[in-house]
């Protein structure tokens, strides 16, 4: 797959110009969204995602178009999962629904800033050793065993997290327990202090870090061509803010989607062990030839994480009704 200078720069500043409109569309007046326009707005960005596919089909291949969709779909899954993380953190710090847009749309900016860096260091790692694989597989494989472990204490989990953040980021910052409008930073008693909403920022900011690590190994189980590891995570990311007004009120009813999105990773990351294995240049491995064993193709993946995403969905809303009736 081969993309062009040019082409990277007119797909970053389409990025960008999507998130400023974004902004002053949206995020610059404090307001709480409401279902029809968040509802509007998430069709909108995921009906740009799913165009853009078709953009890559017609460019380069239905080959890289499938590769693309599995991405975008699987970094989706686990953007809806870390969600329910936000959630908490905006519970945690008492945000104002009218100035979480704010937040959330700086967060989700310094999530994609952060992938992008994963991004290039994680492309340079896999042309340099083929090895990679093998760590890129078995870091997945851990986490969806941790991520079955911990499910049902996600809360006290991430509140342990931010109560670390909040406690680094009060020893060096003059902080304020009072929002100043969606100010981040205010003037109190004549000095510069750091508002609640600058504390969630962080704590989102942190996390985001943290699901940069689980995201960016996925994503390269599916497709190994940077372009569309970025364009995948930068379309799956486009929206979310919106996704949060939206669904927000039905995270508590997915209760099977952290075992969904476990089989997911752990699905992937046997794709790439098994990958590495056929590409397998490490001397104690059958002598450092490569092993003969099946590959899941790309459209195997995206039937197969298509049909856990649903299955988990289904599973979990019959659960919560069950419980409510």
């Amino acid at each position: 797959m081969q993309v062009t200078a040019l082409e990277w720069v007119i797909t970053c500043v389409v990025i960008l110009g999507l998130f400023v409109f974004d902004f002053f569309a949206h995020v610059r007046t404090p307001h709480e969204p409401t279902f029809r326009e968040s509802g509007f707005w998430s069709a909108v960005y995921i009906g740009i995602a799913l165009a853009f596919g078709g953009f890559v089909a017609w460019r380069w291949g239905s080959t890289f178009a499938g590769e693309y969709y599995a991405g975008f779909v699987t970094e989706k899954a686990l953007s809806v999962d870390n969600l329910f993380i936000f959630l908490i953190i905006m519970s945690t710090f008492a945000v104002p629904r009218m100035y979480q847009q704010k937040a959330l749309l700086i967060g989700i900016v310094i999530a994609l800033v952060m992938r992008g860096v994963f991004i290039a260091v994680g492309a340079a790692a896999i042309s340099a050793f083929s090895w990679v694989f093998y760590l890129f597989g078995l870091f997945l494989i851990y986490t969806a065993i941790k991520l079955v472990t911990e499910s049902g204490h996600e809360a006290e989990h991430e509140e342990k997290r931010d109560s670390r953040v909040v406690a680094l980021a009060k020893r060096i910052l003059p902080t304020t327990d009072s929002y100043d409008g969606d100010k981040l930073v205010t003037r109190m008693d004549g000095r510069r202090v750091v508002t609640p909403l600058l504390l969630a920022l962080l704590a989102i900011g942190f996390a985001d870090l943290l699901f940069a690590l689980d995201s960016i190994p996925a994503i390269y189980g599916l497709t190994s061509e940077p372009y569309l590891v970025f364009t995948a995570n930068a379309f799956a990311l486009m929206g979310l803010r919106q996704l949060y007004f939206l669904i927000g009120g039905l995270l508590d009813r997915l209760v099977y989607l952290s075992y969904g999105l476990s089989a997911i990773l752990a699905f992937i990351g046997v794709k790439l062990v098994l990958h590495a294995l056929h590409e397998n240049t490490l001397p104690f491995v059958n002598g450092g030839e490569h092993v003969s064993v099946p590959e899941i193709s790309t459209g195997v993946s995206l039937g197969v994480i298509i049909g856990i995403l649903v299955i988990a969905t289904v599973a979990s809303l019959l659960r919560t009704r069950a419980r409510s009736s």
